[in-house]
């Protein structure tokens, strides 16, 4: 929580007037049982009806201007808590940005999630408390019992003996609590993330008709929370009955042993002053509910303090350089040198990658489910560093280019299709807003992607819905294709990103990409779609079992030829080989 305590020094104002506020708020209550002894022990003993009505008006003002602080107390405690919770909830999802994908892997989406929403809310609820109850209610209980002392020293001890009582309890009370609040905190994550999973895939669940079981995952989910906060809140219920049982004892001690001292004019004990003392003790008893209820705020804050500044103590395993690396223009486009990579707890996904492509050349890369493909090509935009080797563009390691420089250079359409909510200008200019409309109808052209463009309504401000729901597959395909075409990069990964593209689509878009100036490289499960690429690397558990072209590999290459067989005939496989590879469609 006191790491947190930098985002009150923008609201000093706040967090300085506000508890002022409290504490005169406090000094106006504690006057009110003075006065209302004056008025028992003089206006109705006596009978003096103006004494009466004079320190009646005088309890009313007291009211009013208690009333008057503590709204100006609630003002400035509301702009400061909103305050603090936007600006690290900004703060916090500007880290979450900087974070690589080994950290985002590791962290989860659901608990990010929950982090920036609920955590940061626990937090703000606290600084709302912070300001408007911490001066106020330890005020309260010491300033009753300090005007306590004032009237008698001896029934005051009955106070002291109250709130030792009531401490004894809160302690353990609260050690015990911050546990079981940060277990429920996690528990969070979990329903947040069968939540997202069922929401994000729900024409899954459907098709496959799991309703039943993903309800059963969520209420096992949910009751775990469940258990978890009634454990929290039945050890946290014991507070204000506590509380109350150690005030109505004390109550009953003022009460008797003050009417033995008003009967024996003892201490000059008067009627009054037992009832002023009783309120103290009221006061004090209300202020200590206040206190537990804070306990429980501050003792929930303090969990959720400690799961953000988790996050904000994760730094990025991968950081861009500060100045452009030195290019060799002689050198390959791509180049991987040796490279070795595992993802955090497993086995290596690649071993000892060698090759490299030259500028302007087409590579294939091609292999079974979990071979590598898709982690090569993240080496090489560097969402993970590899463990050995190195990965070189132009020359230079991807490791020695600023972050926004290498993705300027590489433009990638990643294996699942995202596209955001807001117009399809909106989504094409996604990674540089200085691209024309022009471009960006000459991308859709090479994508394939104009014979439906055209048609949607409002052309370039056509509206997107969230993930391109209102899409086909093989249109979101084709538009982050278009996307990535946009941002004219000098390389272009194409992440089989066709799987949804009739063959016909597909062949013309390969013709298409031909006519840029650029280095191309195809992850793909078809053979079609990279043997007419300059060079193809056939990966198998990690390992490139496989360089060279189409012809090359189906001489050569088992794995390919096996891959192939189950797209081609043998004959139509032979006749490829005669013929170099050569395209015969």
């Amino acid at each position: 929580m006191f790491r947190l305590a930098r985002y009150l020094k923008e609201f000093k104002l706040n967090v300085t007037v506000g508890p002022i506020c409290k504490f005169t708020e406090a000094v106006f209550e504690l006057i009110v049982p003075l006065v209302m002894a004056e008025i028992i022990d003089v206006g109705i003993k006596n009978g003096d009806t103006d004494y009466i009505w004079k320190h009646g008006i005088t309890l009313v003002v007291l009211a009013v201007c208690g009333l008057t602080f503590a709204l100006i107390c609630q003002y400035m405690a509301s702009v400061a808590s909103q305050g603090v919770g936007t600006r690290l909830r900004d703060d916090l999802y500007k880290h979450i940005n900087t974070l690589s994908y080994k950290e985002l892997d590791r962290l989860g989406t659901a608990a990010l999630v929950t982090r920036i929403s609920n955590d940061v809310n626990q937090v703000q609820t606290a600084v709302a408390m912070l300001i408007r109850l911490v001066v106020r209610a330890p005020f309260l209980v010491i300033g009753a019992t300090v005007m306590a002392f004032t009237i008698s020293a001896r029934l005051s001890l009955i106070f002291l003996g109250a709130m030792a009582a009531i401490v004894a309890v809160m302690y353990p009370i609260m050690r015990v609590t911050v546990k079981l609040f940060k277990q429920q905190q996690r528990s969070l994550d979990g329903i947040s993330r069968i939540t997202r999973e069922n929401l994000s895939g729900v024409r899954v669940v459907r098709a496959f008709s799991r309703q039943e079981h993903e309800t059963e995952r969520f209420e096992q989910t949910a009751e775990e929370y469940r258990k978890f906060a009634v454990k929290a809140g039945r050890i946290n219920a014991l507070l204000n009955p506590a509380i109350f049982i150690a005030v109505n004892v004390a109550y009953l001690l003022i009460v008797w042993l003050g009417g033995g001292f008003v009967d024996g004019a003892v201490d000059g004990m008067t009627q009054g002053k037992v009832i002023a003392l009783v309120n103290y003790m009221t006061q004090i008893s209300l202020a200590l509910v206040v206190v537990a209820n804070l306990v429980t705020i501050f003792t929930k804050a303090a969990a959720s303090a400690a799961r953000i500044n988790e996050i904000f103590d994760m730094q990025p395993s991968v950081v861009g350089a500060e100045t452009s690396p030195k290019r060799d223009e002689n050198a390959p486009a791509i180049e991987f040198d040796n490279v070795s990579f595992s993802y955090v707890g497993g086995e290596n996904s690649l071993e000892k990658i060698t090759f490299s492509l030259g500028r302007g050349e087409t590579l294939g890369i091609i292999g079974g489910t979990g071979s590598g493909k898709s982690t090569l090509v993240n080496l090489l935009c560097r969402f993970y560093d590899c463990d050995s080797g190195a990965v070189k563009v132009n020359g230079a390691d991807v490791r020695g280019y600023p972050t926004g420089e290498l993705r300027r250079l590489i433009g990638i359409v990643p294996q699942k299709t995202e596209l955001l909510s807001g117009t399809l200008r909106e989504n094409m200019t996604l990674g540089r807003t200085d691209i024309s409309d022009e471009q960006i109808q000459r991308a859709l052209e090479i994508a394939q992607a104009k014979d439906f463009t055209d048609n949607l309504d409002g052309g370039l401000d056509a509206r997107i819905l969230q993930g391109g729901k209102n899409l086909s597959g093989g249109q979101k395909q084709r538009l982050t294709i278009a996307r990535a075409v946009a941002q004219d990069p000098e390389i272009l990964i194409l992440d089989d990103s066709s799987s949804a593209l009739d063959y016909a689509t597909d062949a013309n878009l390969r013709k298409a990409l031909k006519t840029l100036p650029m280095t191309c490289v195809i992850v793909s499960q078809r053979a079609n779609s990279i043997r007419h690429a300059d060079k193809i690397i056939v990966l198998d558990d990690g390992e490139a079992v496989g360089i060279g072209t189409h012809a090359q590999l189906l001489k050569t290459c088992e794995v390919y030829h096996e891959i192939c067989l189950t797209q081609y005939t043998e004959e139509e496989l032979l006749e490829q080989e005669n013929e170099g590879g050569a395209d015969n469609g």
